[in-house]
């Protein structure tokens, strides 16, 4: 019903992935290349009837769109006055690190971690605490130990969680989530849950919402959702934060109003609740599509030396490039110089991240197919460099 393999010219659209020449391949930042939801096309076309465009309030259908999707995909219970609007889920982590830490403060993070995490805890002259995921046989788990040791330290005042973790695909488990929770009490720091990924998963599978833990852990928390990334359109600027707690929601609304970051897109709301209420095969046809692209990805790998972290989430893969080099930046550049193919470097993420690339396959299958090959290029030719340099 839903064409993925069919390509959309995105040169000449301002976009920040596709400016770039001919022969470049971009599978880096994470957007979509897919055409979007018709009936987000249908929407955003109904509003253009009234040639207006002035200040806009957001809608009681908004909240209700994602009431429904969360209750109908994930069990997720959100009570309406527990939801408000906000421009972005980056806008939010950043007001929530403003008005829920102080200047000096730890903002603890769970390394190697989305890059954004710690543009807005530097930015906002917090220091970033990483407690170092521990990576052993191509899977990432909490040292609980540390973690502890980091959230008992007074000056940790904020966690900011990746939930499924980008980059490393993780879907956390309910009791991962709970012991985290109960941690996050019992050293009195407030748990931010960036949980934008959610919706992209392998067919069959789900993730766990911060949302479903007890009474007790639901009250030390802010949750940032957003129909943007699973619905490929982060150029509407719309997002959703979730507080269960009224105190926090009181503080953290207050503070997305100060920034500015609380005032509705007239664009936004309608392509929102469409694609809520009736995006549903849309959303699962494009996750049955991204799977088939990581199958063949991994095949066309699968005699390289590279580990590929195998995950049921995020249309992103994470791929461990340590047994050719652990200059992951060097690498980066050398095979967009020689391939045009244009990826992530691991160290931007963290540096327990260096050794590794992000690569984006939220694209078409063609384009899958051709990353695969020029990165197989690129680590032949790469390495042919080394041993002559030898």
């Amino acid at each position: 019903m839903y064409d993925f393999d069919k390509k959309i010219d995105r040169k000449n659209s301002n976009s920040y992935k596709w400016d770039s020449i001919d022969y470049e391949l971009p599978m880096w930042v994470a957007d979509m290349d897919f055409e979007c939801f018709p009936g987000i096309i249908k929407s955003i076309k109904e509003r253009l009837n009234n040639p207006v465009f002035g200040y806009s309030i957001t809608p009681l259908e908004y909240y209700d769109a994602y009431i429904s999707w969360f209750k109908r995909r994930h069990d997720v219970e959100i009570k309406k006055d527990w939801i408000f609007y906000s421009t972005g889920v980056v806008p939010t982590i950043s007001s929530t690190v403003r008005k829920l830490s102080n200047i000096g403060d730890n903002v603890l993070i769970l390394s190697p971690v989305y890059n954004i995490f710690y543009n807005s805890i530097i930015n906002n002259n917090r220091h970033v605490l990483a407690c170092n995921l521990v990576y052993e046989n191509g899977n990432y788990d909490i040292d609980y130990k540390d973690l502890e040791n980091k959230l008992s330290d007074p000056k940790t005042t904020l966690f900011i969680f990746c939930n499924p973790h980008n980059p490393v695909g993780k879907i956390w488990k309910k009791e991962e989530l709970e012991r985290i929770g109960n941690l996050c009490i019992k050293y009195h720091v407030t748990i931010l849950s960036d949980e934008i990924h959610c919706d992209i998963v392998s067919p069959g599978v789900k993730y766990n919402s911060f949302l479903l833990m007890n009474d007790e852990i639901k009250n030390n928390l802010v949750v940032a959702i957003s129909a943007t990334k699973c619905f490929g359109i982060p150029g509407l600027q719309s997002s959703a934060v979730v507080i269960p707690n009224e105190d926090l929601r009181k503080r953290v609304n207050r503070q997305l109003n100060t920034d500015e970051c609380a005032e509705g897109n007239v664009f936004a709301y309608n392509p929102i609740i469409e694609a809520f209420n009736h995006g549903e095969e849309w959303v699962d046809s494009m996750n049955a599509y991204v799977y088939e692209n990581k199958k063949v990805f991994y095949e066309m790998l699968k005699d390289t030396d590279l580990t590929i972290i195998k995950s049921d989430a995020l249309y992103l893969v994470w791929v461990d490039i340590s047994k050719y080099t652990k200059e992951d930046v060097l690498f980066r550049d050398f095979l967009a110089n020689h391939t045009g193919l244009y990826v992530s470097d691991g160290t931007e993420y963290g540096i327990n991240g260096k050794g590794f690339l992000r690569i984006n396959l939220a694209t078409q299958r063609d384009n899958v197919i051709e990353a695969a090959k020029r990165l197989t290029l690129g680590l032949k030719l790469f390495r042919e460099k080394n041993n002559e340099a030898n």
